[in-house]
């Protein structure tokens, strides 16, 4: 169990906490969780602020584990297998619990999750062939603008949307987009696999 492995399980474990926080019903059980009013119409639940600020120190932790794991030539079939996991419960379960909270619109998730399934058959399908398939630039310009965009959904798009300027929504439609070009560029680079001899 090298460092970049131990950071990322610690990211899957910040996942699951952020998971329990934005689930739990505190009201149901009693627990009356402060509300920030901003204005006359904008009520902050703080629940999601802290959700926020714990998944700015997951994704960061996602840059971190492979900076280290890449420079120490720490990098493992486990450890790959283990960060594609995190990624996936960090960002598509907040996607999720964000869209059924009416934050943002579902077609977002169902962008996001349909992609990276469809990703992720393309990498199993090229690993059985013997290619590994490297993470494209398209993919990662769209992990970033993902994490950006959900992280500011969490802090209720402040302080632009006291501007009334929808970033965090600019960047998820700008993520999906991404998710799109780049679905399309792992499939014309692989879809030798997928044509029968």
């Amino acid at each position: 169990m090298n460092l970049p492995n131990k950071i990322t399980i610690s990211r899957l474990i910040l996942s699951i906490i952020i998971i329990i926080i934005l689930i739990f019903p505190f009201d149901t059980v009693g627990i009356n969780l402060p509300k920030l009013f901003i204005n006359e119409t904008l009520v902050v639940d703080i629940k999601y602020l802290i959700a926020g600020v714990l998944f700015i120190i997951a994704s960061l932790s996602d840059f971190l584990d492979g900076y280290i794991a890449r420079k120490y030539n720490m990098v493992t079939d486990f450890g790959k297998m283990l960060d594609a996991i995190a990624d996936k419960v960090l960002v598509n379960a907040v996607l999720v619990l964000l869209a059924t909270s009416g934050f943002i619109h579902p077609i977002i998730p169902v962008v996001i999750i349909t992609r990276d399934t469809f990703v992720n058959t393309i990498k199993m399908v090229a690993g059985n062939n013997g290619n590994v398939v490297a993470a494209s630039i398209m993919g990662k310009i769209k992990t970033i603008l993902m994490m950006l965009g959900v992280s500011l959904t969490l802090f209720y798009n402040l302080p632009f949307e006291l501007m009334n300027i929808k970033v965090s929504n600019i960047l998820l439609t700008l993520a999906c987009i991404m998710s799109i070009i780049s679905g399309v560029q792992y499939y014309n680079q692989n879809k030798k696999y997928f044509k029968k001899d």
